[in-house]
């Protein structure tokens, strides 16, 4: 427990585990909270997250996005779409006829809709207001969908994931890329140490809001990862569910098939 000299951060650290976390000392809920924080950090959220993962998460999402080919999806949904990377990442692999992105954020939207004019993809992924707990749209509607590290930040996990479930077709998958927690030495250790200290110090020096890079790993933390997770696809209605854990388990890629 002395690794590092963090005794007392990492001892918090793990007591945290399970607990509902919020960005904000806030009275909002926390669907509110998550909106206004990435809203505060959009304009600087693909920098720092180029930065902060070393570039590994793109090898990450490529892996994730995939898993759906041979399901040849043609209209995809990507939750919590932030500035698009996944919806982009889904477009360029896949060819589907579209792809739709959902956010709570409209201030990561901007940055996203703008990234896909340059990439003139603007015509072809469409980003829209969304909340996974109440997605606009008709059931069995996609066949397909895709949520990069978001699933953490629902309000309600098990109403957000049930909402995916009812707008997937029958047949068709969920991909769910998400940060989990190492459990090998010497791997958990350097891990706690690089999000307890490293993450919020580089983040405190590129974004006004350092809370944000606080928060990161407060919800990792309290995210149920592993098979605790895949009980929640399971509860929600998807068969088949897998969690592969990727780069020594610091992520997974989960998924889930809707009968």
């Amino acid at each position: 427990m002395h690794f590092f000299g963090l005794p007392r951060a990492f001892t918090d650290y793990l007591c945290s585990m399970g607990t509902a976390v919020t960005p904000y000392n806030s009275e909002t809920g926390k669907k509110e909270q998550v909106a206004e924080m990435f809203d505060n950090i959009a304009h600087r959220y693909d920098f720092l997250n180029q930065i902060l993962s070393l570039g590994i998460h793109k090898g990450w999402r490529r892996k994730a996005v995939d898993l759906l080919k041979a399901d040849n999806p043609q209209h995809i949904l990507d939750v919590a779409t932030g500035t698009g990377d996944f919806a982009v990442e889904s477009w360029k692999r896949l060819q589907p006829k579209h792809v739709t992105g959902v956010d709570i954020s409209e201030g990561m939207m901007k940055f996203g809709r703008e990234k896909l004019v340059k990439l003139g993809f603007d015509k072809n992924i469409t980003l829209q207001l969304g909340d996974s707990e109440n997605l606009p749209f008709e059931d069995n509607t996609f066949d397909g969908i895709t949520v990069g590290f978001g699933v953490r930040n629902f309000e309600t996990l098990s109403k957000g994931i049930a909402g995916m479930h009812r707008v997937l077709k029958p047949g068709k998958k969920l991909v769910v890329l998400e940060f989990s927690r190492p459990r090998k030495f010497p791997i958990k250790q350097l891990y706690f140490f690089y999000f307890l200290k490293m993450l919020p110090f580089i983040g405190k020096l590129f974004s006004k809001d350092s809370r944000a890079y606080s928060y990161l790993p407060e919800s990792v933390n309290a995210f149920p990862d592993g098979e605790d997770f895949l009980n929640v696809l399971r509860k929600a209605g998807f068969t088949d569910v897998t969690a592969q854990p990727v780069t020594f388990g610091i992520a997974s890629i989960y998924t889930g098939r809707k009968v």
